[in-house]
């Protein structure tokens, strides 16, 4: 099996799994890609490198860890075994032009001008949600984003569709739970904003006047272990991590 790592202090993981027999490591064409770190890990690996299945780690210095978590040695041999369960997780794609961005998490327009409102217009499925509006940014989530930015911005979540998520509007304006086919376009009447997917490092400058379109698209990621990995239990003591400071 021709196994990438990805991910901080990968060495830890690497002397555990290189004690299994017919494991080659390699830097691209892998088999699987192994991550380890926390979410943000995760969600790097799989821009990098989108459709081959990724099993997740958490290294235990920066990502809490649950006494329902195993040993690296236990978790990749429950892999090679057949134990892991495969999760297909949806993606969300902000169009511009011919330029796409992709998305587990989410996909959000900020303003550039951390001093300077962004003002657009929401359209879903073509039809105008309100007025103009004026905030910081606005984006989409997926049900496994809901645990993240969205749930930031709106204190909520949700378990199936899509989230349409306002940060810092002026305007009275509801966050929204749209069924998953709908699609969601943005016109920005006043600029300049960024388009952003996940924890991209890069994202797209937007101008005044520009349309984003952001829906799902047919791609998915492959994660195997994802329920250990993202356990109610890890994110209990994340949630309570992040309320002491």
């Amino acid at each position: 099996m021709k196994v990438l790592f990805t991910g901080r202090c990968v060495d830890v993981v690497k002397k555990s799994i290189l004690k299994f027999d017919d494991v080659q490591l390699v830097d691209d064409s892998p088999d699987i890609v192994l991550t380890h770190g926390g979410d943000g890990a995760l969600l790097g690996a799989e821009r990098d490198f989108p459709g081959i299945p990724k099993l997740p780690f958490r290294d235990t210095r920066t990502a809490p860890l649950c006494p329902e978590h195993v040993s690296i040695e236990r978790r990749f041999d429950d892999y090679m075994s057949g134990k892991l369960k495969e999760t297909r997780l949806m993606k969300l794609g902000g169009v511009i032009g011919g330029k796409t961005l992709k998305g587990i998490n989410d996909v959000f327009i900020h303003n550039v001008d951390r001093v300077g409102a962004l003002r657009y217009i929401v359209l879903i499925d073509g039809i105008p949600y309100g007025h103009e509006i004026i905030g910081d940014g606005v984006g989409v989530s997926t049900v496994h984003g809901s645990t993240a930015y969205y749930r930031s911005i709106t204190h909520s979540i949700f378990k199936i569709g899509i989230g349409l998520a306002f940060s810092n509007s002026t305007e009275a304006t509801n966050h929204l739970v749209l069924p998953e086919e709908s699609v969601v376009e943005i016109r920005l009447t006043r600029g300049p904003g960024i388009l952003v997917a996940d924890n991209t490092p890069n994202g797209i400058q937007l101008e005044e006047g520009e349309f984003v379109k952001i829906a799902k698209i047919e791609e998915t990621a492959s994660i195997y272990g994802l329920s250990g990995f993202m356990c109610p239990e890890c994110r209990k003591l994340r949630h309570a991590k992040s309320q002491v400071r």
